[in-house]
């Protein structure tokens, strides 16, 4: 990461903390409450030394405040060390919190296009594991950053109080530390940005992995898998390696140089005292104070290593928060309510990638409960007309009108609202089947649910379920067959009765006896409703009012069922290929 983007996240990071400004002041005031107190602990053993030096020369009565004082000041830092690390903690976790929940929003309002070009793993990587990396680092930040700054400059304090020589020469030999830490810091951090990354294409494959694994194990790519693991599971072992070898040599090489410098007080401290310019009492502080004057380097050293990685991870978070959000509704954009469903395509022109152009010059009007059947061969742009249609994308160029009314003046949750839309791809959420047919009607009665789903034939299956429309189905119905699911799908459109239906593929994994009941009942449902029908199987389409054929992003042909086999064109050569003997 460049300078200039390390910079900017520890700025997000610090905007982040600045919202619980209280806490932190708070928890630096007990911070410095707990060093203050920390510190004064060796001027009292030092006057308490001083009290039995000589033999017979015991001053009792000195000895007993010394410890009284001694033990108020030991149990005040350690109320306000707990003190701190509870506010600590709130920060942290409340901090952690805000973001992912910003990240997870994100989400929402991410354009297909991002999502549909991105590994799903990664996200969920960046989601909870490099927000948990983030957490530990700011909490260990937190808890011993603080602690450690006024630590240093505290005990500089103290030892120049008592001996402004000795002081000197622990902050000349200083700066070799702070070197030490912070070249072995610079080179780390890449190391852990690599190492999160990494952790970010592995996860993604397990994801991918276990929600296909099916399909692994029917084409044999199971060896094929193992390799790929095993090479990205072999290059995070590589990078966290390193990351982790050179991040432990902080540690032992500041405290190599701070050894140096208690060495040099002892040294320093032992003439002086021989020349009678220091007691032995202000040796034995001042000792103790070189001591603790090095321990927060090491400390600091480990914080920086931890916040290397945490700032790596929050640089990834930090990315994808910062992706361009799916365009959002004009300010003036209308609801529609009562839709009528006359739709109107306008010289439509719409790719994925610029470099391939896909749909061109599509024009299309559809009136009010016409059935528009769309068939053609695999790529040639049925489902991007459907995604156009959703707004899932918007087109380059053209229109697409909704009763008069560009769908790009719309809200997209209005438009979306008129659809009734059956995929090919079924989607269930974890949950009881009730909640999965309701999904669109969160209001719906239970009444009003079974009815729904004995229309779509999914009463009989439902009741024979251990909890009936109780029943927890897992994540994406996997407990249920792909019929079922696909039939749990269809229930809950004919729950929302929208005044437009979208049927991809609807009926793709349902048996032929169930497809013809719910032909039927698609038919009723489509009374009325403009509808469009995607459909490989073109015995399916056979009563649509109008058969769109497609090809490379055109429309070819259009018409009725016979219009089109009388033409005797590609729909006839389609047509043939599925029922000509």
């Amino acid at each position: 990461m460049r300078a200039s983007q390390h910079k900017s996240t520890v700025k997000r990071i610090i905007t982040c903390i600045g919202r619980y400004k209280w806490g932190v002041i708070a928890s630096l005031l007990c911070a410095a409450v707990s060093v203050i107190f920390t510190l004064y602990v060796p001027i009292l053993i030092g006057r308490g030394i001083d009290c039995i030096v000589g033999p017979g020369n015991v001053n009792f009565k000195g000895m007993r405040n010394v410890l009284i004082q001694i033990g108020c000041v030991i149990a005040i830092t350690s109320l306000a060390q707990w003190l701190m690390s509870h506010i600590n903690n709130n920060i942290t976790y409340r901090v952690v919190k805000d973001i992912r929940t910003q990240a997870f929003n994100k989400l929402e309002f991410l354009p297909l296009k991002y999502l549909d070009s991105h590994g799903h793993g990664d996200m969920i990587s960046r989601i909870i594991a490099d927000i948990d990396q983030f957490s530990d680092g700011l909490l260990m930040g937190f808890t011993q950053l603080f602690t450690g700054v006024l630590t240093i400059f505290g005990t500089l304090f103290f030892m120049f109080l008592i001996n402004p020589l000795i002081g000197t020469v622990v902050v000349l030999v200083t700066p070799i530390s702070l070197l030490v830490a912070s070249f072995i810091a610079k080179r780390t951090y890449r190391m852990f940005q690599m190492q999160s990354k990494t952790r970010g294409e592995l996860t993604s494959l397990i994801e991918e992995m276990l929600g296909n694994q099916k399909v692994v194990q029917a084409f044999g790519h199971e060896k094929e898998a193992q390799e790929n693991f095993e090479q990205i599971n072999e290059t995070l072992r590589v990078w966290g390696l390193k990351a982790t070898f050179f991040s432990s040599i902080t540690n032992p090489a500041t405290r190599f140089v701070n050894s140096l410098v208690y060495a040099c007080v002892g040294i320093a401290g032992a003439f002086a005292a021989i020349k009678g310019f220091l007691t032995v009492g202000q040796l034995t502080s001042f000792l103790s104070y070189a001591n603790q004057y090095t321990k927060p380097f090491n400390e600091i050293s480990g914080v920086i290593t931890e916040l290397q990685n945490a700032l790596a991870s929050a640089a990834r978070v930090f990315e994808l928060i910062d992706e361009k959000e799916e365009k959002t509704d004009e300010k003036d954009a209308l609801r529609l309510e009562d839709a009528k469903g006359q739709i109107h395509l306008d010289q439509v022109y719409f790719s994925y990638n610029p470099e391939v152009s896909l749909i061109e010059d599509m024009n299309l009007k559809v009136s009010q409960g016409q059935r528009v059947a769309i068939v053609g061969p695999t790529g040639c742009g049925k489902s991007t007309v459907i995604n156009l249609l959703m707004r899932f994308y918007d087109v380059n160029s053209g229109t697409i009108s909704v009763d008069g009314t560009d769908i790009r003046h719309i809200t997209r949750q209005s438009l979306r609202m008129g659809y009734g839309m059956v995929l090919q791809e079924t989607w269930l959420k974890s949950g009881t089947i009730a909640e999965n047919i309701g999904y669109g009607k969160p209001d719906a009665t239970r009444e009003e649910i079974i009815v729904a789903a004995k229309e779509a034939h999914a009463h009989s299956f439902i009741k024979r379920m251990p909890n009936g429309y109780n029943t927890v189905i897992t994540e994406d119905g996997g407990n249920l067959s792909q019929g079922q699911k696909q039939l749990l799908c269809i229930a809950r459109v004919m729950l929302c009765l929208p005044p437009m239906l979208i049927l991809d593929e609807a009926t793709s994994s349902i048996d032929t006896r169930t497809e013809i009941k719910i032909q039927k009942a698609f038919a009723k449902l489509m009374e009325g409703r403009t509808s469009f029908i995607v459909a490989h199987r073109l015995s399916t389409i056979k009563e649509a009012d109008v058969i769109l054929v497609m090809r490379d992003g055109h429309i070819i042909e259009q018409g009725t069922h016979e219009d089109l086999l009388l033409k005797n064109g590609f729909y006839t050569s389609l047509y043939n290929s599925q029922f000509a003997v």
